[in-house]
């Protein structure tokens, strides 16, 4: 048991991260750069959780801000529960207002992402997707153990699950709270962030969406924006885009002005 206590500890880290830390923050928003290397770690971790083509989650998160809450959000509660958490997965392909070419120039560019994507067949990346994951699952059972494949599993799928209950939780006003006065329905919610390695403040991510920091207030913990920090100090994370309180402004609350994004470049 403390085998597998473990090795889960260990895996939801680094599947949740990868979605946070690469998929989110590294991907989507550009808000910070690493070398190749550091990027791929953190993306395969993210793409092992079940996430689908990287190239496919960035480009629907970034129509997402672009469209927030709008009938050409991918995933806008506004619009039905059911295809806010899921529906939205099984569309046959990308909207026409929705161009990987075109809104993710830099991920269509790199030939892991272009072939991860399949050719845009959603259908055909996501099977791809779950064959890989259940590969890695066996390489894991043979070298290891059922536990440690076990937690790993289990990890990956929870984190599959914590995203997709964000796009609902986070998007409902009254099950979370602003700091921010958007027009969108976006709220901070603690335990999505608890959960979520940080992404539940998501009033303020869209508040500043190219921050590869999201926890604003000294109680918002921002587990992700931590380790990119440490990455920054040591040297690995460059360009790093942060929201930084003004000293001279007392309160936050409704406001887009308390705060602004500056990059170490």
């Amino acid at each position: 048991m403390f085998e597998f206590v473990v090795a889960f500890v260990l895996f939801y880290m680094w599947h949740g991260m990868g979605v946070t830390v690469g998929y989110h923050r590294l991907l989507s928003h550009r808000s910070f750069r690493v070398p190749k290397a550091i990027e791929y770690f953190w993306v395969l971790g993210g793409y092992l959780a079940f996430e689908g083509s990287p190239m496919w989650w960035a480009a629907m998160h970034r129509a997402h801000h672009r469209y927030v809450d709008t009938p050409l959000d991918p995933h806008s509660p506004r619009y039905g529960i059911k295809n806010a958490h899921y529906g939205w997965i099984f569309h046959k392909g990308y909207p026409e207002h929705i161009v990987p070419g075109a809104q993710c120039p830099d991920l269509y560019n790199d030939r892991v992402y272009r072939l991860l994507d399949c050719g845009g067949d959603w259908h055909k990346a996501h099977i791809l997707t779950g064959l890989l994951g259940t590969g890695f699952r066996v390489v894991l059972l043979v070298l290891f153990g059922w536990q440690v494949a076990l937690a790993s599993l289990l990890a990956g799928l929870c984190m599959l699950q914590i995203p997709l209950l964000l796009n609902v939780v986070c998007h409902i006003p009254r099950l979370g709270y602003k700091n921010y006065a958007l027009e969108d329905d976006s709220v901070n919610v603690w335990w999505v962030s608890l959960l979520a390695h940080g992404e539940g403040w998501h009033n303020n991510h869209h508040a500043f969406p190219g921050s590869a920091r999201t926890g604003m207030k000294w109680y918002e913990f921002d587990v992700s924006w931590w380790h990119i920090s440490f990455l920054r100090q040591i040297g690995l994370a460059t360009d790093v885009h942060e929201a930084v309180r003004k000293p001279d402004i007392k309160s936050v609350a409704a406001s887009k002005e308390p705060v602004a994004v500056v990059s170490d470049r």
